[in-house]
């Protein structure tokens, strides 16, 4: 079973720096969410039923996944992996967003843009001469970046676990909660030290 990667330290530095934002979270993704059929794959030990020697005289255009894969195998996955790692990786996500909202006073670009929007309040902006004249694209500050790049993360993150859910759910046996009402249940189990189900 995929082990979700180690949780990054949490600093400003570690947000701002939207490269290592998103590799944290891709590599997250891909050990446990993009390769969840294998994962649970690992989980099935068909051998344990024995082998059936006329199960080779018959071909099968498809693995048929008919037979589930044991309940507490599942829960095991889901407790020491799959949580963990959505839970790492929401951690990561509400802490940058509560960095893009608060104040920056160490935006390196902060007197550069002081300077354009006092040369742009200066301007004399004539259309008749210059159409394009009018034009100006101001900098935007790092934590309006960080924003961007957090609310475009939290919408992949949320396809990323229906999609993961909807892969358990087909595999574990149907479950009736949404993947985000078993995360919670998850959560309060954890937090009450009571064992998940």
């Amino acid at each position: 079973m995929s082990q979700p990667p180690p949780h990054p330290e949490l600093t400003p530095q570690f947000c701002f720096n939207t490269t290592a934002l998103k590799d944290f979270l891709r590599i997250s993704r891909a050990s446990i969410d993009d390769s969840i059929t294998q994962n649970l794959n690992a989980l099935f030990t068909p051998s344990t039923a024995g082998f059936d020697p006329s199960s080779t005289s018959t071909r099968n255009p498809r693995a048929s996944y008919t037979k589930q894969i044991p309940r507490s195998s599942c829960n095991t996955f889901k407790t020491q992996a799959l949580f963990p790692s959505w839970q790492s990786r929401s951690d990561v996500l509400n802490y940058c967003a509560s960095v893009a909202t608060s104040p920056d006073p160490e935006d390196p670009e902060f007197p550069l843009r002081e300077v354009e929007d006092v040369k742009d309040r200066e301007r004399i902006v004539d259309e008749r001469l210059d159409p394009y004249s009018a034009r100006f694209f101001p900098r935007e500050a790092r934590t309006e970046m960080l924003a961007a790049v957090v609310r475009q993360e939290r919408g992949v993150e949320s396809i990323v676990r229906a999609r993961s859910w909807k892969v358990v759910g087909e595999r574990c046996g149907e479950d009736w909660r949404d993947w985000e009402q078993a995360m919670n249940d998850w959560q309060k189990a954890k937090r009450s030290k009571r064992p998940f189900a």
